[in-house]
């Protein structure tokens, strides 16, 4: 064991890698403390590392109390919720889990609007109900192949469901800052004109204060009464109130979201309608993915006790 190090753990993570975490050196888990704060005010000067998930994050806060971290090795790949100022301002070394949930994540995308356009989980719940014995099938719904989706993010995960997207024959545009000319698709500098372009918008970018409900009113309102909205990656990007006015209003075909606002919460009006599919966070919950990703946070975990360096680091 490495006693020179001292891991606080900050909640509940995946077995498998929370019962290895104590064979590499002494940990902490500082969500089983009856009182956080007077634990990390006695003993917050005794750890190195801090483990963390990125629904968790770490606050100004946690990393203020912990003065002598170096490191934070987060399970995910988002990090919108741990404080990157304070992670700057300290010199802290960040490392999240990229590419290993790409393929899991852009699958789920593409089962997400599929599910949206052709209403499976609305005609499952139809069948259950006993409706279409006693009131005939389901409306017809909208064809999603041939038709043109609409990028929001084209990084990692943004290119594995593009690429799974052209499987369905669809015409791809993306927006992003700046053009990747590396990239086969079409980049279109305004979103308002991407959305007003596309059947189908899959949000795909990071959540961070820049992207902040990026997608708007307006762009909601340029998507349209046939359009459809996928979210897989942050609930934040999304302007949840006016996605639920669009909705309600007919202003919107429907949508098919994996992150909210609020999570857990997930607002009433959402979970009524029948044209929205809702889903807990599971984008890259599969067994597969997850213990990938947990061995990733082992791999940086270690190589940072053995010589101070990074496998996948988040750069500044």
């Amino acid at each position: 064991m490495t006693s020179t190090h001292k891991i606080l753990q900050a909640g509940p993570l995946p077995p498998p890698l929370a019962s290895k975490l104590p064979a590499l050196c002494p940990v902490e888990i500082l969500s089983d403390k009856p009182d956080p704060a007077a634990f990390l005010q006695r003993q917050g000067n005794e750890f190195t590392v801090l483990v963390t998930t990125g629904t968790q994050g770490a606050t100004r806060g946690l990393i203020d109390a912990l003065p002598n971290l170096q490191a934070i090795c987060s399970l995910g790949v988002g990090y919108d919720a741990i404080d990157m100022d304070a992670v700057r301002a300290r010199g802290l070394m960040l490392s999240n889990t990229p590419d290993v949930l790409n393929d899991c994540v852009a699958d789920l995308a593409m089962g997400l609007l599929i599910d949206a356009v052709r209403g499976l989980s609305a005609s499952d719940r139809h069948v259950r109900r006993g409706d279409w014995p006693r009131v005939g099938p389901t409306s017809p719904s909208t064809r999603v192949s041939g038709k043109r989706l609409g990028m929001l993010g084209m990084g990692r995960i943004g290119q594995v469901i593009a690429r799974r997207a052209t499987g369905f024959d669809m015409d791809i545009r993306y927006h992003t800052r700046s053009p990747k000319p590396q990239l086969p698709w079409q980049h279109e500098p305004s979103l308002i004109a991407l959305a007003q372009w596309c059947d189908f918008l899959i949000v795909a970018c990071p959540g961070s204060p820049e992207t902040f409900h990026l997608v708007s009113a307006d762009v909601l309102k340029a998507l349209g009464p046939q359009g459809y909205l996928v979210n897989i990656s942050r609930g934040t990007v999304v302007d949840e109130e006016a996605l639920v006015a669009a909705l309600e209003n007919g202003e919107l075909a429907g949508a098919g979201l994996d992150v909210f606002e609020h999570e857990p919460e997930v607002p009433a009006a959402l979970i009524a309608n029948e044209h929205v599919v809702l889903l807990p966070h599971v984008g890259s919950a599969t067994r597969e993915t997850r213990a990938a990703m947990c061995g990733l946070v082992l791999d940086n975990i270690r190589a940072f006790l053995a010589d101070g360096r990074l496998v996948t680091p988040v750069g500044p």
